[in-house]
């Protein structure tokens, strides 16, 4: 919990152009590193032996860091905009999305996932429509032990332009239908990326608000709450 990953991109008062950076705590302050743009947010594995940068990535050394690798060729033809990893193994992701008809998804991307069979990498496929509904699926969370998805979607049953869902894995293995994040969380404003923290205690997303500076555009704010907002959705079987 020493370390914050942020890729800012749009215009603040510190930071005129898109930039990523990384905050450090060291001696109980927060330092600033900036960071090539190119990286954009890395995602940890839950072991933290990995360190992925959507269809690539890094693997802990003795010395630090390997060099960057590849995923392979199927993640490859996918314009990952965000992936993040459980504890076994699977990846889910989402894509750059599409709205030309035939190619790619049915509106603004959709959410994948690949799953580690005896040591081997399957192709990423589509969830099914419990997740894959409405337009703009993108920036998916899965929980260490793939207990839950969350995602952002602009649905017509949301609160306004984009909302954060959740979906909870059944006893059968099955996805359960999405859940809406509620009104703690959503609001007539576009809310995303939602993630929660490697202790599991606090959920981190992203929300348009009007701009800082009032010249009537709008800008990405960070907002946490008590994560136990997720065990207050879960059903109760």
């Amino acid at each position: 919990m020493n370390e914050l990953y942020v890729r800012r991109w749009k215009h603040t008062r510190d930071a005129r152009e898109p930039e990523s950076v990384t905050f450090k705590k060291v001696d109980n302050r927060w330092h600033k590193i900036a960071m090539p743009l190119r990286t954009g947010s890395p995602f940890h594995s839950p072991d933290g032996k990995t360190l992925h940068y959507g269809k690539r990535y890094k693997e802990r050394t003795a010395d630090g860091w390997s060099e960057m690798k590849s995923l392979g060729s199927a993640f490859e033809k996918i314009r990952i905009m965000s992936l993040t990893a459980s504890r076994g193994g699977t990846l889910v992701l989402d894509e750059v999305g599409t709205n030309t008809p035939g190619v790619g998804a049915k509106g603004d991307g959709i959410v994948r996932y690949s799953r580690l069979i005896d040591g081997k990498r399957e192709e990423p496929k589509p969830f099914g429509k419990e997740i894959n509904t409405g337009t703009f699926n993108a920036h998916p969370f899965i929980a260490p032990d793939e207990s839950y998805i969350m995602w952002n979607s602009k649905r017509e049953t949301g609160y306004g332009h984009s909302d954060g869902y959740i979906s909870f894995r059944r006893p059968d293995g099955s996805w359960g239908e999405a859940i809406n994040l509620g009104d703690k969380i959503n609001t007539e404003a576009q809310e995303g990326g939602p993630k929660v923290t490697p202790d599991g205690k606090y959920l981190f997303f992203g929300r348009m608000v009007p701009n800082a500076n009032g010249d009537g555009g709008r800008q990405s704010d960070v907002y946490w709450v008590d994560a136990q907002i997720i065990e207050n959705l879960r059903p109760k079987h």
